[in-house]
């Protein structure tokens, strides 16, 4: 395929992907780590290029101070008056380290699931809006096209199925939505949640 069209930018890209010169860059937005089962099935639509596939991994750092606020939200009104919650500065930044240390610890294990594919697999963990990240990513590496994987659990909630509709709309490459966990069968029949467009 040497020319591809898609979305509003129309980006026409010249370089044909299955003469083994270049590199075919994938931008990941993955909202917790990358299983395994998940790696080899994103490797496995990409076995047919020639060129060297490169994946870039965006794993989201977690708000600690919207940690907070969906703790002292969980708790009962009862428990408010009996125990009222406080919150320090000091919480905040053990939080806040806690969930660094997480979002590293699940980059380096996405990053290790695709290697061990035979993929070439990059990363970062971002703290920025997941779709301007992905958009700015994209641009910088000359992506071909970006993937979305997502919790099964978390598909009908508005907020993570529009990191996928909010990046149709604004890359101009193909964008595919995947659930983590999924096969690609599940996700195409009526049992599992779903795969969405490209």
């Amino acid at each position: 395929m040497a020319v591809a069209e898609q979305g509003n930018n129309e980006q026409v890209i010249n370089d044909p992907i299955d003469d083994g010169i270049g590199s075919y860059d994938v931008v990941i937005l993955a909202e917790h780590e990358i299983s395994k089962s998940d790696a080899a099935q994103i490797h496995g639509l990409h076995e047919e290029i020639a060129d060297e596939v490169i994946y870039h991994v965006l794993i989201p750092l977690e708000d600690a101070s919207a940690r907070i606020e969906a703790a002292m939200g969980s708790l009962g009104t009862g428990e408010m008056l009996a125990a009222p919650a406080i919150v320090s500065d000091i919480d905040l930044q053990e939080l806040r380290h806690e969930s660094e240390e997480a979002a590293d610890l699940e980059l380096a294990n996405s990053l290790e699931a695709l290697r061990a594919t035979g993929a070439t697999a990059a990363g970062l963990v971002i703290s920025v809006d997941p779709v301007h990240a992905l958009d700015e990513t994209t641009t910088e590496v000359n992506a071909r096209e970006a993937i979305v994987l997502t919790a099964p659990h978390l598909v009908a909630e508005f907020f993570h199925v529009d990191w996928s509709s909010r990046a149709r709309r604004k890359l101009g490459v193909p964008v595919l939505h995947l659930l983590e966990h999924e096969t690609f069968n599940e996700q195409g029949s009526a049992g599992g949640e779903g795969v969405t467009g490209l």
